[in-house]
């Protein structure tokens, strides 16, 4: 493998980052050892930097650490996954009626732009699982940073990353895409409609249906 090129910023954030990356993408499998020797040839850098990285990537979940053995890539249990929805519905549904009662009008009008991308994604014979799950994302990170809580934002991004291991069984599901596409419509119709208890019923909804089928 060629060597990779490294930005400026601090070296440990660029190859938690890098192996991040790596493991979402299913380079990493979940299980699998990490070849710390490998590795750190791959990347031109010593051990040390990239053992503060895995140490971020063990505080985010995404690898387990076990002392003197080294670190793996960490396997989700059908308990970790049902936390894991328990508590983003729980978070997600709560922004969900902030947004309902307080969004601006030009605010609710980029969700549905985001959601008439999502749409258009899911077309029948065109549809791009990757571009789907990423528009996915971008509607409900939009929706969280217009509720504008800065401690529920963190949360919700570091179970997201957990959840990520996990996405492809979810998306691979035959129907979740469009059953997926359903329940988006009718929270987006919730929060046009500024009806907090129906937008943060339909959330709930959506988190216990992608739980069904990421198990």
């Amino acid at each position: 493998m060629s060597a990779v090129i490294l930005t400026p910023r601090a070296l440990y954030e660029e190859v938690a980052e890098g192996l991040r990356q790596r493991i979402f993408q299913r380079d990493l499998e979940p299980g699998s050892w990490i070849d710390e020797l490998k590795i750190a040839e791959e990347y031109g850098i010593s051990r040390t930097p990239l053992r503060e990285a895995l140490k971020v990537l063990a505080a985010e979940g995404l690898v387990t650490m076990k002392l003197r053995r080294g670190a793996y890539v960490t396997e989700v249990s059908e308990k970790d996954l049902s936390d894991v929805y328990h508590l983003l519905s729980l978070l997600e549904s709560d922004a969900a009626g902030v947004v309902a009662l307080h969004a601006s009008s030009a605010q609710l009008a980029t969700l549905e732009a985001l959601h008439a991308e999502l749409e258009a994604a899911a077309r029948p014979g065109h549809v791009d699982r990757e571009h789907f799950f990423a528009i996915n994302e971008r509607f409900h990170m939009q929706l969280l940073a217009i509720a504008d809580n800065r401690w529920r934002d963190q949360m919700v991004a570091d179970l997201r990353k957990v959840m990520k291991l996990n996405r492809h069984n979810s998306l691979l599901k035959s129907g979740r895409i469009d059953e997926s596409l359903k329940e988006h419509r009718a929270i987006v119709a919730a929060l046009v409609a500024r009806d907090a208890p129906a937008a943060i019923a339909r959330m709930r909804e959506h988190f216990s249906s992608g739980l069904e089928a990421a198990g």
